[in-house]
């Protein structure tokens, strides 16, 4: 049995302001700080050999604080496919203004719906396609063969990793939502078989 654990970074400088943040490289907060060492303490006693992070400082920052938490290292892994979301025109603008000028269906499904466009950025649907490739590809098979991973990276990358783990349908994906610290533990077996799900 192997354990795959999800935890999103800590809120960052421009969570705190409600700005969409996506590609743009952001440090954590004092409370995305705090975020990342309670995570830290949530994952003690969780066995883990290797982790895999977005390029995002926001994500490596996490995990320094849970690495300090925890008191031990392993071997740790960056890619882009792991990254947030890019968000386009909408990069740096605030997501609260934006939901009242286009009304709360349309700022909903702009925001958590599975192919809603963003001019000059990405779909939910976009990435899906960049993260689930990379985890059957690179992940997949050391879960298989009993290695325990942990995953540090971004609400929609996360987002889109359950959809695909949870089987979740392209309309209830939009009701998905991962908070900043949170973390979901995963137990798979050896035929690759999801046994259990808790979120931590």
């Amino acid at each position: 049995m192997a354990n795959l654990i999800l935890v999103r970074h800590g809120e960052s400088e421009w969570n705190k302001l409600g700005l969409w943040t996506g590609l743009t490289d952001i440090g954590l907060s004092p409370k995305g700080i705090e975020e990342s060492r309670l995570a830290g303490e949530k994952l003690k006693g969780l066995p883990i050999d290797i982790c895999y992070i977005s390029s995002l400082k926001r994500a490596r920052q996490t995990l320094d604080e849970i690495k300090k938490i925890l008191g031990r290292d392993f071997p740790t892994l960056e890619n882009k496919a792991l990254d947030e979301r890019d968000y386009g025109i909408y990069t740096g603008q605030n997501k609260w203004e934006i939901q009242k000028t286009m009304g709360e269906e349309q700022f909903q499904k702009l925001r958590r719906g599975w192919n809603t466009g963003i001019p000059k950025g990405e779909t939910l649907e976009d990435v899906y396609n960049r993260v689930v490739p990379y985890f059957q590809k690179e992940i997949f098979l050391k879960l298989k063969a009993g290695k325990n991973i942990l995953i540090v990276a971004h609400g929609n990358s996360l987002r889109a990793l359950v959809k695909y783990l949870d089987n979740i349908s392209d309309e209830d994906v939009e009701k998905l939502e991962i908070a900043t610290g949170e973390i979901y533990s995963y137990d798979i077996d050896q035929n690759g078989s999801i046994v259990s799900k808790r979120i931590l």
